[in-house]
């Protein structure tokens, strides 16, 4: 019994260093690839293209209405939790129980792990590893530096990554330039990026944005302002 406690703290000390060794650069080093980009690339979906867009952003560079977007859109209690949303865990599980359309109740913290470092396949397992690199985040760096990754990494459409990237493809500005409207019409894509469309939008996507531009106006630009 002894020697199965020392051996399991051992393999908790050899998480923990791995978990470190993984995020803590993060901090201060700009990711120049991570998973779900190689992923797309090894095996790319019919309408990938052979370039791929991306530009790398700091949140100062952005339009203030970029982060309130997609907290507004993924994530509402992204200020709050730390990586898991046990409260939205249990919606989503009840609408799935429920029959409703699937949910899957990840926060804007576990798709950031997701988009780093895991593969795209659903299953438990995955999903832990990702709950606990999504925790590991939140433990090693500030919220702002979180979604500054998220909005660098998630992708927008087929190869466009970022929302530099995204901005200058739909609405050839930079992502400091972009509207609420605009941010929103972009936070609009992130569930579905190779289904939904910007031109031309459906009825679906139009009634979208309009949410998300209301769910912004409620949480208001300080709900987002995140300390370093």
């Amino acid at each position: 019994m002894k020697k199965l406690a020392v051996w399991f703290f051992k393999l908790l000390i050899c998480v923990a260093l791995i978990l470190e060794l993984l995020v803590v650069p993060l901090r201060w080093f700009d990711p120049p690839i991570w998973s779900w980009r190689l992923h797309r690339a090894w095996s790319p979906p019919e309408s990938y293209p052979t370039q791929v867009e991306q530009q790398w952003q700091s949140l100062d560079q952005m339009s203030p209405y970029l982060p309130l977007a997609v907290v507004a859109a993924e994530d509402q209690r992204f200020p709050l939790h730390w990586g898991i949303d046990i409260q939205a865990l249990w919606m989503a599980y009840q609408n799935n129980q429920q029959g409703g359309r699937l949910r899957g109740g990840s926060t804007i913290s576990q798709q950031t792990a997701k988009n780093l470092w895991l593969w795209p396949q659903q299953s438990y397992w995955r999903k832990g590893v990702e709950a606990l690199l999504s925790f590991a985040l939140e433990l090693n760096l500030p919220k702002s530096r979180i979604i500054e990754l998220y909005l660098n990494i998630a992708e927008f459409g087929p190869g466009i990554y970022g929302v530099e990237a995204a901005s200058q493809h739909y609405f050839q500005l930079t992502a400091k330039q972009l509207s609420a409207y605009q941010a929103a019409s972009l936070a609009a894509l992130l569930p579905s990026p190779y289904r939904y469309r910007l031109s031309p939008k459906t009825a679906y996507i139009v009634q979208r944005i309009q949410w998300i531009e209301q769910q912004m106006r409620q949480l208001g630009l300080g709900y987002v302002q995140f300390g370093s």
